[in-house]
C-alpha cells in the first residue's frame, strides 16, 4: 500500500469513527441521482457531493445567492454514468464517469469561495467525486459484506443520470439530517435559482 493510500485509509477511518463534524447551519452542494436510490444502503438519498461543507447558512446574502446562480449558470448540464463499484475503507461507492464536470463545479466554487475547503481538509487530497452506496460496515467486516452487496447490485449497473440542477442543502447539526434550501439550474446563462433561502 502506498503512503498516499495509507494516509487516505487512516483519514477515512478517523472520519468514520468520529463522524462528520456537521455544525448547525452547515450547507452542502449536491447532485441528486434518483436513478441510483434503489442501490443505496447508506441511509440517505443517492447523490454526488459537489462541495461539503459550503458556507454556513448565516453567511448567505443576496450577493451569495446571485454569485451561486452565476457559477452554475456558467456550466452546461451533463450526463453521468455509474458503471463500477469502488471502495474507500468502510465505504462502497460508485464513481461517476466522466467526473470532470463535477470537478469543474467544485473548482469553480472553491475558486470563488476559497474558505470552503472540501471535507474540512480531512482528506488530502480531497475525496474523488463519488456516490456512496454503503458506509455502515466496520474494518473487520466491510470487505466480505461489500463483496456480497456488489454481487447483488451489479445487475443494476450501469446507472445513467442527466444532471441539470445542483441542490443547496443545510443541516441543523449532528443527527439532524439535511433539508433543501435552494435548487440551482445549470447552463441557464442567467439567474438560475429556484426555491427560497
Amino acid at each position: 500500500m502506498s503512503t498516499e493510500a495509507r494516509e487516505r485509509a487512516r483519514s477515512t477511518r478517523t472520519a468514520e469513527r468520529d463522524g462528520w463534524p456537521d455544525l448547525p447551519g452547515d450547507t452542502a452542494l449536491t447532485i441528486r441521482v434518483p436513478e441510483a436510490n434503489p442501490l443505496v444502503r447508506a441511509g440517505f438519498p443517492a447523490h454526488v457531493t459537489v462541495l461539503y461543507p459550503f458556507l454556513n447558512e448565516s453567511r448567505f446574502t443576496a450577493t451569495t445567492r446571485a454569485d451561486l446562480a452565476d457559477v452554475f449558470a456558467a456550466h452546461a448540464p451533463f450526463t453521468l454514468t455509474f458503471g463500477e463499484f469502488r471502495r474507500y475503507p468502510g465505504v462502497l461507492y460508485l464513481p461517476p464517469a466522466p467526473d470532470t464536470p463535477v470537478r469543474a463545479l467544485t473548482r469553480a466554487l472553491t475558486t470563488r469561495w476559497p474558505e470552503a475547503v472540501p471535507y474540512r481538509g480531512i482528506f488530502t487530497p480531497p475525496l474523488d467525486p463519488h456516490l456512496t452506496v454503503a458506509n455502515h460496515e466496520g474494518p473487520a467486516t466491510y470487505e466480505a459484506a461489500y463483496d456480497a452487496l456488489e454481487t447483488t447490485l451489479a445487475p443494476a449497473l450501469p446507472v445513467v443520470s442527466h444532471v441539470d440542477t445542483v441542490h443547496l442543502i443545510v443541516t441543523d447539526g449532528p443527527g439532524e439530517g439535511w433539508r433543501d434550501l435552494t435548487t440551482y439550474r445549470l447552463g441557464t446563462g442567467g439567474p438560475g435559482a429556484t426555491g427560497a433561502l
